[in-house]
């Protein structure tokens, strides 16, 4: 006999896109993928057994913390008034039963839990089915936020729809005219913009490097270095996306990283993984307008970058190594793209800048994880007691760089294009200052982002750079 209640329909929400801002089959899927690189692998082969065997099988190995999803408050909203009117609430979704179960027992608002077992994919036409059968035909009041749920609506009493398009809206409208709607959808492209994290641009004007080292300013070459940085941009936004899934959990028990368009569900899941490939495939049409040995060079910093990802980031020391060897990657595209060779005094002297900047920024890190009172970071291979040999890495490492551009501009070849080569020597001096002063920043818990978009954003840094590009000109001009 059907289990209703003659007093008021019960209230049967809808998990993925509903209750939360995000879907449960691809949370678990990346966590799992953030543990295990071998997930992709047996996830597809896992589809043949059907999705909710494979919803059962990642639920296993990436159960994501309820705490830190990211709900939906108009709907938690909708709930507490309907528990308060006197009205039971059910938890139905096509994500697995226990991952239905935990997200239940964390927020304490449901009457009933079903979910997926591993064999029926509670989602459709099965949910609806489900629905008649435990609640009878107009028993329940159905929230949902999907085309998928069109059938379940149909055998409701009347409809909630969250977050849904206006045509959608209006297909439900017509079912049931008196239909609540929350949360209305907002555009998405500020959040995807946001997610491609256009400041770290920033870093790829690194790419002029070997064309200014050069004094090489032709029109040609300033044209392929504009195409070498869109092209560096749009695969390292690629990256930075890609990164983003991965790094969900880890994201959402940071204050600031919380708030990334991923982690927080202003950015579907889906959209994301959908503007990976996307903004890779762009970012390679591009480069494949410019010599060949840049795109080999772009290969190679996406082939690390993933490597970094899934494996190296967790890995100390070693993450630092791979952190400076991408910023030297874009140095080695500028010369790649523009067919300039790259010294050994500038690859010495990226190397030992690059490896210092990336140890100031798991310094920032450790710092800030000092301050909050945490001593190890998740997905880090750090604890804060490693501070002090990481601050000494960034040290050395930086005073070194400085030593090496010391050398170069010593050399008989150098001082021959420099009329006035002492002047080089106030370059050096302005960036021993402004790295020493990174790490002090760094030491004080004053920077919170990348060391290169900290120095962007910092009038101090700015102000140095323009000394040390007027002194390398005018060392070059004055008589």
């Amino acid at each position: 006999m059907p289990d209703t209640d003659v007093r008021k329909p019960i209230l049967v929400v809808d998990l993925d896109g509903t209750l939360i801002r995000s879907d449960m089959l691809l949370e678990s899927f990346w966590l799992s993928f953030a543990r295990n690189w071998q997930t992709p692998l047996w996830a597809l082969a896992g589809l043949a057994h059907g999705r909710a065997a494979l919803k059962a099988r990642l639920a296993l190995t990436g159960a994501p913390d309820p705490a830190a999803l990211p709900y939906t408050p108009e709907m938690l909203d909708h709930i507490r008034s309907w528990r308060e009117a006197g009205g039971r609430v059910a938890l139905v979704t096509a994500a697995d039963q226990s991952l239905a179960e935990a997200i239940a027992a964390h927020l304490g608002l449901f009457d009933e839990v079903h979910g997926s077992n591993g064999r029926t994919n509670l989602k459709g036409q099965a949910k609806a089915a489900f629905l008649r059968e435990r609640f009878g035909d107009r028993g329940y009041v159905y929230a949902g936020d999907s085309t998928a749920d069109l059938p379940v609506w149909e055998g409701a009493t009347t409809a909630v729809t969250v977050g849904v398009p206006p045509a959608l809206r209006a297909r439900v409208t017509t079912l049931h005219p008196d239909a609540t709607h929350l949360a209305p959808p907002t555009s998405m492209l500020p959040a995807a913009i946001k997610a491609m994290r256009p400041h770290q641009w920033f870093k790829n004007v690194l790419i002029f490097l070997p064309m200014i080292a050069a004094h090489h300013f032709t029109a040609q070459a300033f044209i392929h270095g504009l195409l070498a940085f869109l092209a560096f941009s749009l695969v390292a936004s690629s990256v930075y996306l890609l990164n983003d899934l991965l790094d969900l959990a880890s994201d959402r028990a940071h204050p600031r990283k919380r708030n990334r368009p991923l982690a927080s569900g202003k950015l579907p899941l889906l959209r994301g993984m959908m503007m990976v490939p996307g903004l890779l495939l762009a970012g390679l049409l591009i480069a494949l307008t410019l010599p060949p040995l840049f795109l080999l060079v772009l290969a190679g910093y996406y082939v690390l970058t993933i490597a970094y990802s899934l494996w190296l980031k967790r890995q100390p020391i070693l993450d630092i190594c791979a952190l400076g060897s991408l910023y030297t990657f874009r140095v080695a595209a500028g010369g790649a793209a523009t067919d300039l060779p790259l010294s050994v005094w500038l690859l010495a002297f990226s190397a030992f800048l690059f490896f210092s900047l990336a140890a100031v920024k798991r310094q920032a890190e450790l710092v800030d994880m000092s301050q909050r009172g945490i001593d190890s970071a998740a997905g880090r291979g750090y604890r804060v007691g490693d501070l002090p040999v990481v601050t000494q890495m960034a040290t050395a490492a930086g005073f070194l760089s400085v030593l090496v551009l010391m050398l170069y501009f010593n050399q008989p070849t150098v001082l021959q294009q420099y009329s006035s080569p002492a002047i080089l020597w106030g370059a050096c001096l302005v960036l021993l200052y402004w790295i020493a002063r990174m790490i002090l920043m760094a030491q004080r818990g004053l920077m919170d982002d990348d060391p290169t978009v900290f120095a962007a954003r910092d009038p101090i840094s700015r102000a140095a750079f323009l000394i040390i590009f007027a002194a390398i000109a005018l060392g070059a001009s004055l008589p």
